[in-house]
C-alpha cells in the first residue's frame, strides 16, 4: 500500500476480526471505511480508535448480502477517495443445527452472508481496481475451507466457505492480467472479547499447538501482508492462521 494514499474497505468491520483488521491498515496509513449491518455504536467506536491514530475513516451502514447496498457502499468510497486499493470481504454469519434441523430460511441467510457476500462486494469493487491496475481483495474463510471440510452441525457453513476458496481461486485467475491480487485467510473462531495480541499470549488454550488462543491481531497481520506491495507475487492462495488447529 501506498501510505496515505490507499483507500481500504473493511465489511463487518466494526468489531472482533473487521475491527483487528482496520486498526492494522490504519496503522499502515490507510484511509478506512468501515462498513457495519446495525451496531452504529461499535462502528463509532472503531473510528474513535482509528482517528486516534491520526487515520482518515468514515463508516458506513450497509448490507453486504444486498447486492444494491453493497454497489451503493462502494460508490460512496469513491465518491470521497476517487479510488478503493484493498477490499476486506469479514462478513459472515454462523449458526448451529444438524443438515435435519436447519430450516431453508436458515440455510439461504448463511450463504447469503458467508458467500454472495462475497460475489456482491467483490464484483461491485472491479471496475475500480481495473482502472487503478492494481488491487487487493482479500476473503475471510475458516480453518479447514481449502480441504472443503466436514463438521457436523454446520453443514452450511462450512459449505459457504469452502465455495469462498473455490470463488477467489477463480478470481485471481481472472483478474491477474488487471493488476489485481485475490487471496484468502481462514482464521478459527474468535472470541468476542477482542483479546489483544498481548493478552492471548499471556493466556493457555491447549486446543491450539501453540498453547495460547488467537486474536484478531494475528489475523490482522497476515491480511496487512497481503494488502501490502510485497505482496504483489502473491495470489489465488489460502492462508491459515490456526496456531496448528486442525492442520
Amino acid at each position: 500500500m501506498n501510505p496515505g494514499k490507499s483507500v481500504a474497505l473493511v465489511t463487518g468491520g466494526s468489531r472482533g476480526i473487521g475491527k483487528g483488521i482496520a486498526l492494522s491498515l490504519g496503522r499502515e496509513g490507510a484511509r478506512i471505511v468501515v462498513s457495519y449491518r446495525a451496531n452504529k455504536a461499535a462502528a463509532q467506536n472503531t473510528l474513535r480508535q482509528l482517528q486516534a491514530l491520526g487515520c482518515e475513516c468514515f463508516a458506513v451502514e450497509s448490507d453486504a448480502t444486498d447486492p444494491a447496498q453493497s454497489e451503493s457502499l462502494v460508490r460512496s468510497v469513491l465518491e470521497r477517495y476517487q479510488r478503493l486499493d484493498v477490499l476486506v470481504n469479514n462478513v459472515g454469519m454462523f449458526n448451529w443445527g444438524t443438515v435435519a434441523e436447519t430450516t431453508l430460511e436458515e440455510w439461504r441467510r448463511v450463504l447469503d452472508s458467508n458467500l454472495l457476500s462475497v460475489f456482491y462486494m467483490s464484483k461491485a469493487v472491479l471496475p475500480a481496481m481495473r482502472r487503478q491496475r492494481w488491487g487487493r481483495i482479500i476473503n475471510l474463510g475458516a480453518v479447514g475451507a481449502e480441504r472443503a471440510f466436514g463438521q457436523a452441525t454446520i453443514s452450511a457453513y462450512t459449505a459457504a466457505k469452502a465455495g469462498v476458496v473455490a470463488f477467489s481461486r477463480s478470481l485471481a485467475l481472472e483478474e491477474a492480467k488487471n493488476g489485481i491480487t485475490v487471496n484468502v485467510v481462514n482464521p478459527p473462531n474468535i472470541d468476542d472479547k477482542e483479546l489483544s495480541l498481548a493478552e492471548a499470549r499471556r493466556m493457555r488454550d491447549a486446543r491450539f499447538p501453540v498453547g495460547r488462543p488467537p486474536s484478531a491481531d494475528d489475523v490482522a497481520a497476515v491480511v496487512k501482508f497481503l494488502a501490502s506491495d510485497a505482496a504483489d507475487y502473491v495470489t489465488g492462495q489460502v492462508v491459515s492462521v490456526s496456531g496448528g488447529w486442525m492442520m
